[in-house]
């Protein structure tokens, strides 16, 4: 069976008065991610060994692997950005107490995460991700990844937040100023409900 865009669970201009414009969605979501999963069916309609396979099985089946490259790029952009468009949200920055406690247990303090994720953030160099993930040890951590890598493949841990610092991901709203891109994020738009639902679930 194919792989699919998800709709995004929000309208289009849901993050408009948050720092996500209209037109950054309809870019991002409609094309972007489209042609990932355009591209990754495709992989798999060429490669029987593939067929059959659920999204995450492609990804640790394919990874480290040279030759399997483009596979593993486009299979890992569609499962991030799966997560990504549930991380905003319109109602973001607002943190259950539950996040914050757990924050504050692992980090020392809420201040501190946020540092810790925007050092991470805006030092990916290029292309990729930054992550808040529940890790194997039942802390918390921030990582980040490269291109279309992700905590999966890598073996991170549980993802309760990830940001994508693409340049196409905040180019129209920000231009240059990754970093103010990232604090938005944090302040404004993530989805510490995404967290906490992620965090009771593990």
């Amino acid at each position: 069976m194919a792989f699919e865009l998800p709709s995004l669970p929000f309208a289009y201009n849901a993050l408009a008065a948050r720092g996500m414009c209209q037109e950054t969605l309809e870019l991002h979501h409609d094309k972007h991610h489209q042609a990932y999963v355009t591209a990754l069916n495709g992989f798999v309609e060429s490669k029987p060994a593939l067929q059959g396979k659920s999204l995450e099985e492609i990804i640790l089946a394919v990874k480290g692997d040279p030759a399997q490259a483009p596979v593993f790029n486009n299979a890992g952009q569609h499962w991030n950005h799966i997560l990504f468009w549930q991380n905003l949200s319109p109602k973001g920055g607002a943190m259950p107490e539950s996040v914050s406690k757990k924050l504050v247990e692992d980090f020392g303090s809420i201040e501190k995460f946020k540092a810790d994720f925007k050092a991470a953030a805006a030092s990916q160099f290029g292309s990729g991700w930054a992550w808040l993930v529940l890790g194997p040890d039942g802390k918390l951590a921030v990582t980040k990844t490269a291109n279309g890598s992700n905590p999966l493949a890598e073996g991170q841990g549980k993802v309760l937040l990830g940001l994508d610092v693409w340049e196409h991901s905040y180019y129209l709203d920000f231009r240059n100023r990754r970093p103010d891109y990232i604090v938005n994020y944090l302040d404004k738009l993530a989805n510490y409900e995404f967290a906490e639902a992620q965090l009771k679930a593990a």
